[in-house]
């Protein structure tokens, strides 16, 4: 058989070819501007040719602090294609944090969108690495650089450039682009992903058991591009020719409502905490959004009253799926098997989804020994596969060995849960966040989905709390929804039905908001340290 690279850039040259009438169509607040993926190449060839000249020439790091919009894809295009590593930043890290990565990543030039510009100057002067920084959609001397960083006009300096690019062989196993962990416990982490992964879990997204993404979409892509490589819905639009929105910097509910019924997409990804947000503007200011054949959620889990309600009111398909910045992020989507119906296909949708075929995987009890697939057996999940990384990167020297993360070829993610014998997966918490009372475990998030379920609930949290009789005991944090109201006790009789009578919560906090980390997620970490802080006030039943 032939042999070829899968490198990022044939999959550049494809999508921007044979579908070259495909567009990236970018949110501009009160309209949008497009692109199509003919244009997108130009844009790309321009981009790497700019880049040539600021000194990459090699594998250097190129970082974007950016908003998903249309420079952003051509930065995801062009970066990799051309033999450097896209490195995206996320600006929602601490501000110490966001130095350590870039220093860290060794990045050489920075692309900035101009509204980030406050964010990013005031690290700049820490990032010892960075020689260049490249001003897109806003005016480059607002930006004042630190002696040896020069600025430049992203307009200004792709304008001068030619609209082809000699796009160079690439070894597949190389480094395309890089992503960090949010750092919630210590430095984060860097995972480097290569063409040849990239290019599989593309082809991974398209499939008919994952998300299903086809030429005829219109993917709105909530999900930030510094998240998980937004959780490879750029590439995988290339590879196909779906169409892309990008919602830019507006991300509230009434800009999304906006979006929808301007652009119509027909596919959409986020954070659960983005729709349920999205279904308290829908249900205040009702409109259409049937033309959205799915919605995939990732990063937590859905409640199901949140699932219900959105096909329910809205004939929209909200679908689980799992994955983390080291598995690139795809893991596993809950799709139905096709014989499912009713009651039993709800079963396989409230779960965090089926693993592929590329994804092995395996639960690892306390003792060490392997759980059996059996829908109620225990343990800790670990996954292996062609793009889940091995190891993560320590600077120049390579990777950094990590037992706590990596042992025997397995990637140890934290979350522990089950699998039925047909493969799907359902996370019950992670293993730092699991209670431990009187000797018998409490799920957290089993605890806030059914909060959730309340109607009055917009969101819980729900953290375990040192107790002297049962070692800790659940603390449930609610934020309620505008307008409503409802006590403690109510929530405790509502959930007395629902969930075993030793593990109804007796602590209750209500809260104008959960603390959140960098990408959406609840924090936890911080809520603990508002309880041992005494910062919150708790009802005790």
């Amino acid at each position: 058989m032939q042999d070829g690279q899968l490198s990022l850039a044939r999959l550049l040259q494809h999508g921007t070819t044979v579908h070259s009438k495909s567009e990236v169509v970018t949110w501009t607040g009160d309209g949008a501007r497009r692109e199509t993926y003919g244009d997108l190449g130009k844009h790309a060839a321009k981009l790497a040719n700019a880049l040539r000249g600021l000194g990459v020439t090699g594998d250097q790091r190129v970082g974007t602090f950016m908003w998903n919009n249309a420079e952003h894809l051509a930065a995801y295009a062009a970066i990799p294609a051309m033999g450097a590593v896209l490195h995206t930043l996320n600006i929602r890290l601490f501000p110490e944090q966001l130095t350590f990565v870039a220093n860290h990543a060794a990045d050489h030039v920075v692309i900035v969108d101009g509204t980030l510009i406050p964010l990013l100057a005031k690290q700049l002067p820490e990032m010892t690495t960075v020689r260049h920084v490249i001003v897109a959609n806003g005016d480059a001397s607002k930006l004042e650089a630190p002696a040896g960083v020069e600025v430049h006009s992203y307009g200004e300096l792709l304008d001068a450039q030619p609209g082809t690019f000699d796009w160079p062989e690439v070894d597949e196993r190389s480094a395309a682009a890089m992503c960090y962990t949010s750092g919630t416990t210590g430095d984060p982490k860097g995972v480097a992903y290569s063409h040849r992964s990239i290019w599989l879990h593309s082809m991974q997204v398209c499939m008919s058991d994952s998300m299903q993404l086809a030429q005829h979409d219109s993917a709105l892509a909530i999900v930030p591009m510094f998240h998980a490589m937004s959780w490879g819905l750029p590439y995988a639009a290339l590879m196909v020719g779906a169409s892309l929105v990008m919602p830019d910097r507006f991300l509230q509910p009434g800009p999304i409502a906006q979006i929808l019924a301007a652009e119509k997409p027909t596919f959409a990804a986020a954070v659960p905490t983005i729709w349920q947000g999205l279904l308290q503007h829908l249900d205040a200011n009702p409109q259409d959004i049937s033309h959205l054949r799915e919605v995939v959620v990732g990063g937590s889990a859905a409640p199901p009253s949140m699932m219900h309600a959105f096909q329910e009111k809205y004939d929209v398909p909200v679908l689980h799926a799992w994955g983390m910045t080291e598995t690139s992020p795809l893991g596993s989507v809950a799709r139905p098997p096709a014989s499912a119906t009713g009651d039993e296909a709800w079963s396989y949708r409230y779960t965090q989804g089926r693993f592929p075929a590329s994804v092995h995987a395996r639960l690892i009890t306390d003792d060490g020994s392997e759980a059996p697939w059996d829908g109620e057996s225990v343990g800790e999940l670990e996954v292996r596969g062609p793009w889940i990384a091995g190891a993560y990167y320590s600077g120049e020297e390579g990777v950094e060995p990590d037992p706590e993360k990596f042992h025997d070829g397995w990637l140890r993610t934290g979350d522990v849960g089950k699998v039925t014998p047909d493969g799907f997966l359902t996370l019950t918490d992670r293993a730092k966040d699991v209670i431990k009372s009187g000797g018998e475990w409490i799920s957290s998030v089993d605890l806030e989905n059914q909060v959730m379920g309340h109607p009055a609930v917009a969101e819980a949290a729900v953290v375990g709390i040192p107790d002297e009789k049962w070692d800790e005991r659940p603390l449930v944090a609610v934020v309620l929804r505008e307008g409503q109201s409802v006590t403690a006790g109510e929530l405790r009789e509502f959930l007395s039905d629902k969930v075993a009578k030793w593990q109804l919560p007796e602590n209750w906090t209500f809260v104008q908001e959960v603390p959140k980390t960098s990408v959406g997620k609840f924090d936890k970490k911080r809520l603990r340290a508002f309880h041992s802080e005494g910062k919150l006030d708790i009802s005790q039943l």
